[in-house]
């Protein structure tokens, strides 16, 4: 009578001709063969990841989006609450990483020693993009701040309804917090890092809305991202 094969012999042969038949372990495969399948550094390390089909794939990055923006730029104002907030609402948060710049043509000044904003619509709208920069600074999550400013985009005041969108989006956030930012030298320091990262714009911003798909502003994005952003979204994700 032949001898048993214990079980965990029988199940090991039969992973073997399954995952990798004939072939032997890599030189610097450290893994036992039942694991040479159980992760991409064990499969990579052991040279057999065309014989792992079940691997999980790794995560696709997201399509990054910058929108350049004024607070009271009626075409901005259509862009974000008619599009990008749609759009955001729609996608897993896994595909679409937005960065909300408010300054757009605004012009940054040295009053005295001191920073000073001049902005397209008047003192309202700069106002208006630094309780959004104060907003976003405050919240740090997307999630927490951008129905905040959506739904202040989207209402009668930009700078006046900020109390009433906090208590229906986000009552955990301290209004008290974001005024004092607006009111000192956080604010001014926000708008002037927004300064900077709209003057490095490469190509120069011509107009607003002004919106950057993974790192780039090409007309042809631009129609893109205002025609269906939700369509140039998921046509980017790889």
């Amino acid at each position: 009578m032949a001898p048993a094969v214990p079980l965990a012999a029988l199940a090991l042969v039969a992973l073997l001709a399954l995952v990798a038949p004939g072939l032997a372990a890599a030189p610097g495969c450290d893994f036992p063969a039942h694991r040479w399948c159980s992760s991409r550094d064990a499969a990579a390390a052991c040279q057999v990841q065309s014989r792992c089909p079940s691997l999980p794939r790794p995560a696709a990055a997201p399509v990054q989006l910058s929108l350049y923006y004024e607070s009271l730029c009626p075409a901005c104002r259509e862009f974000l609450v008619l599009k990008l907030f749609p759009t955001w609402l729609l996608l897993p948060r896994e595909m679409l990483n937005i960065t909300l710049v408010p300054y757009g043509n605004a012009e940054e000044r040295n009053v005295s020693g001191k920073l000073d904003f001049k902005c397209q619509h008047g003192p309202e709208e700069c106002l208006g993009n630094m309780m959004e920069a104060c907003l976003m600074h405050e919240a740090k999550n997307i999630s927490t701040y951008f129905p905040v400013i959506f739904c202040l985009e989207s209402g009668s005041s930009v700078t006046k309804n900020l109390e009433a969108c906090l208590q229906i989006y986000a009552p955990e956030l301290d209004s008290g917090r974001i005024s004092a930012c607006v009111q000192g030298d956080t604010g001014v320091a926000l708008m002037h890092h927004n300064a900077q990262l709209t003057e490095a714009l490469e190509p120069p911003h011509q107009y607003v809305p002004w919106i950057t798909i993974n790192g780039k502003h090409t007309n042809e994005l631009q129609a893109q991202a205002e025609a269906s952003l939700l369509g140039l979204v998921c046509h980017l994700y790889q």
